[in-house]
């Protein structure tokens, strides 16, 4: 599969951490960034560092399990990168399976499979990714 498609699709769990807990845990209607950060250290039991580099996605963090597994129960979210893996997996199939026939037949239809999933990575649609499970 193309990097670049693998690379769009992809959320780290920094930048999910980040979105949940600004979006979430700490919604801006709470007032000011002090305060969210307060309110995202009492409901989270994480120290103030943790939920302050957190929040400002510091690229040297990594988030645990046990942590991304505390904003998916806090929150009702559902880490997506899990799911956009197997949204690569799809395209890639649908390559292999129509690799072996003839490329102005299938070369339009993966175009349209790789732009229906980047639109769903779009900036509205990126949201989309972090709703609570039904």
């Amino acid at each position: 599969m193309p990097k670049k498609v693998s690379e769009k699709s992809e959320m780290s769990s920094v930048e999910f951490c980040q979105r949940a807990l600004r979006e979430h845990v700490s919604p801006p209607q709470l007032g000011s960034v002090k305060t969210r950060l307060r309110h995202a250290v009492r409901r989270l039991n994480w120290s103030a560092n943790r939920v302050k580099d957190a929040w400002y996605a510091d690229p040297r963090i990594s988030p645990s399990a046990d942590e991304i597994r505390d904003l998916e129960t806090l929150t009702g979210l559902r880490y997506g990168r899990q799911e956009l893996r197997e949204v690569d997996a799809y395209i890639a199939r649908a390559e292999i399976l129509l690799g072996n026939t003839d490329a102005d037949f299938h070369g339009p239809f993966i175009a349209a499979m790789r732009a229906f999933f980047g639109a769903l990575d779009s900036s509205g649609a990126a949201r989309r990714k972090l709703t609570p499970e039904d």
